[in-house]
């Protein structure tokens, strides 16, 4: 019989939880609270589960110092579903800021401001996209399926600054944002962290800075609670809750309140369908998740449970720290890692360009991708209980996540096995 303890889990996710999570999980699937039932069978409207909601809140404001201004929500989409709920939440809300604007210079005359209207939604309409892996290309391709390709920005494509491939994030001076001279975008929308490619952004983007800075969206699905975020600079933050945060079954999202009513309004459905735009389903759209506190629907109360158990035990370990002490741990762990790769580098050969390697997901080719040899490489990390390296089946090669519940002890593991092989290469 093979323990917990004897193996290291790197996979990309569903990832590994923290062993004393999962210990206190399975206590409450049978008795939750000793109430004779299951945390799986209480009511999602009940005073325990607004208590797992507002606890889950509490530490995740704690870790990341989110402001009083900002909303927490938990949906059931997966980050892929907020692929599409930012772009009708977002769209809605510019729509109807064009719409005011133009119903204040043409009065009642309802047909002269749909004309308008549809004049400025065709020529001034632009979402633009930070193409730098797989994650942030399903997502422009989604709006693209949802608005339309014209109105679709794909301000910076990393493959044409690769050989055609994902691995390094062109200068921002390369990108092509829509000007904000010309009424800018809806919105510009990244990926924090591509999990498939292993490109991780360094630092907030400084040509998304200032006063007069388009909203900004960015999928952290799989650096969420990993570092330091300025969660200020970001108009939505969201991301799937299956790496660094929890089991999978909720997204969560992060949103400034001036983007819900009463300060900002969504446009009706009739006017979105008038301008052959699209009308999101009622369970992605934001004002309803947040007037309900997570609750229109039948929200999976274990899942925010154990997100929220995830979240409390880093802000036990790392107190005033917050989220530093996790980003402390995070970077050591990379760095040993890296380190060791580029160490036996006539065996092994980092993926990403050395500016934007992620720190959660270590993507490189052993003997340069020979097929044999890196399936021989696999089997011996197995034999050594290290599971889940196999890189994306997109893309090949190996791939280590390295997520807050990877232990020091187990990148450790993993150096030991890739000193061993490569001497023995």
């Amino acid at each position: 019989m093979v323990n917990r303890s004897d193996v290291h889990y790197f996979g990309a996710g569903p990832a590994p939880l923290p062993t004393p999570v999962l210990e206190r999980a399975a206590q409450a699937l049978l008795n939750y609270k000793d109430k004779g039932l299951g945390l799986c069978e209480i009511s999602h409207r009940s005073p325990d589960a607004n208590e797992i909601l507002a606890d889950a809140k509490q530490a995740l404001t704690a870790l990341l110092d989110i402001p009083d201004d900002y909303e927490i929500l938990f949906l059931q989409s997966g980050g892929s579903g907020e692929f599409s709920a930012t772009v009708y939440n977002l769209v809605s809300i510019w729509v109807e800021k064009k719409r005011a604007k133009i119903a204040q210079e043409v009065g009642d005359d309802k047909d002269e401001l749909l004309k308008r209207l549809k004049m400025v939604v065709d020529e001034e309409l632009k979402l633009d996209y930070l193409v730098t892996g797989s994650w942030s290309l399903k997502a422009s391709q989604e709006a693209a399926r949802l608005v339309g390709a014209q109105h679709v920005n794909v301000a910076a494509d990393a493959r044409k600054a690769n050989d055609g491939k994902f691995g390094k994030i062109a200068p921002e001076s390369d990108w092509s944002l829509t000007p904000r001279a010309s009424g800018g975008p809806a919105f510009v929308y990244f990926c924090d962290n591509e999990t498939v490619d292993g490109v991780e952004f360094p630092a907030f983007p400084a040509s998304l800075e200032g006063d007069d800075a388009p909203l900004v969206c960015a999928d952290m699905s799989s650096n969420f609670i990993s570092r330091k975020v300025d969660v200020r600079k970001y108009a939505v933050i969201f991301g799937g809750a299956q790496k660094n945060i929890g089991n999978t079954g909720i997204a969560i999202v992060i949103l400034r309140k001036s983007l819900l009513p009463p300060v900002s309004n969504s446009c009706s459905p009739d006017l979105l369908r008038a301008l052959n735009l699209p009308v999101g389903p009622i369970v992605l759209d934001y004002p309803t998740i947040a007037k309900n506190n997570s609750l229109y629907n039948t929200l999976p109360i274990f899942d925010v449970w154990i997100a929220g158990q995830v979240m409390s035990g880093l802000v036990s370990a790392y107190g005033a720290k917050k989220i530093g002490g996790q980003e402390a741990i995070s970077n050591e762990k990379a760095k040993m890692i890296y380190d060791t790769l580029e160490k036996y580098s006539d065996v092994y050969r980092v993926v990403p360009d050395k500016t934007v390697r992620s720190r959660m997901n270590i993507c490189f080719r052993v003997h340069g991708g020979d097929a044999e040899k890196e399936k021989a490489f696999l089997s011996g990390a197995e034999k050594k209980g290290l599971l889940g390296l196999k890189g994306h089946r997109s893309v090949g090669g190996i791939r280590a996540s390295n997520y807050n519940a990877v232990s020091i002890e187990g990148a450790k593991a993993l150096v030991a096995y890739l000193e061993d092989y490569a001497k023995a290469a």
